[in-house]
């Protein structure tokens, strides 16, 4: 299908499969407005000026807590990624968009309204739920009677899913996720050594010397405030200091993955015990955290190793293979006429 595109939006990342050519692109999703409703930019050097931009300029990411919080700019940023960047045609398309399960029907056709609502018309909007397509991504066969769980850690939102027969039978998104890690590291230094970072540092020093396990025994420069003096200074980390930081976000990722693990059928639990626990989304890239996951639950885990993209992946299946085909669907209410 080459006018087709599956579309996973996510808080830091969109990701766009486009089936012209079946490639991915995986850029910031990001927006700086100047003058209110002007784009000035958007994607990764949008978010290059995050924490950097004068208050002429604003920075946004369009989604919150895997919904649309800001929809015009959200659908132009989309329309400008789609059409100028991957010189692709929107009207007459077909397009599986991605959605959290646990969000309502109204923020759900929200997602499919940022076509269904735009002049260039799409043949088809599809709505796929994001726990089936990052299985499929990562290669389950989604469709047997066998139980997968899928632990999807993104930037404002974990979603933990218990997947048979195609279905949902377990899913629960939990508000927090990446960027509650980052804002704990942010509090823990201002507190503990007097150093005023910001999330990007948060980040850096989460993804390069962060682990779910103490002891990984690495250090990473950083420029912070010093909150005595009120002047720039440098401080060495070690990543003991980040564990420390970030270890109850860590203790409140393993209850309530065990929390799910209570409530599965034991038929289905056998088979989890079985097949271990898949785990997706960029948060789950952190140093050690399957090795966490595993000392929790006493059940393997599966790492993926673009998690980012297993979504888009599982997106890009439901276009093209007809196996999947069902798992992308309409609406209740009829978008198109």
């Amino acid at each position: 299908m080459a006018n087709s595109f599956g579309i996973d939006i996510g808080t830091q990342n969109l990701k766009v499969f486009s089936g012209s050519n079946n490639q991915i692109t995986n850029i910031k999703n990001a927006i700086a407005i100047v003058n209110k409703n002007q784009m000035y930019a958007y994607g990764d050097s949008a978010y290059s000026m995050h924490e950097k931009a004068p208050e002429s300029i604003q920075v946004s990411f369009p989604i919150v807590s895997g919904v649309i919080a800001d929809f015009d700019n959200m659908q132009t940023m989309l329309f400008e990624v789609l059409e100028h960047d991957l010189k692709g045609k929107i009207k007459g398309s077909d397009i599986v968009v991605a959605v959290p399960t646990d969000i309502t029907e109204v923020e759900k056709k929200a997602f499919a309204d940022l076509f269904s609502k735009s002049k260039n018309k799409p043949h088809s909007v599809r709505i796929c739920e994001k726990p089936i397509a990052s299985a499929i991504g990562m290669g389950i066969d989604v469709s047997e009677p066998t139980g997968v769980m899928v632990v999807d850690l993104g930037a404002d939102t974990t979603e933990i899913s218990v997947i048979s027969l195609g279905g949902l039978v377990l899913s629960e998104l939990l508000p927090f996720g990446g960027n509650q890690i980052d804002e704990s590291i942010v509090t823990y230094l201002k507190r503990n050594y007097n150093l005023v970072i910001g999330q990007k540092t948060a980040k850096q020093l989460k993804e390069e010397i962060g682990s779910a396990i103490e002891g990984r025994g690495e250090k990473l420069t950083v420029v912070g405030r010093d909150v005595v003096s009120g002047l720039p200074i440098e401080m060495e980390i070690e990543s003991d200091v980040i564990y420390n930081a970030i270890r109850s976000d860590l203790e409140s990722f393993c209850t309530n993955v065990k929390l799910i693990l209570e409530k599965v059928p034991p038929e289905l639990a056998k088979d989890i015990v079985h097949a271990g626990i898949y785990l997706t989304g960029g948060t789950s890239k952190l140093y050690q955290l399957t090795e966490l996951f595993s000392q929790v639950t006493n059940i393997k885990v599966n790492a993926f190793d673009e998690p980012q993209e297993s979504c888009v992946r599982g997106l890009g299946q439901v276009l093209s293979d007809a196996k999947f085909k069902t798992y992308g669907y309409s609406m209740k209410t009829r978008i198109f006429k």
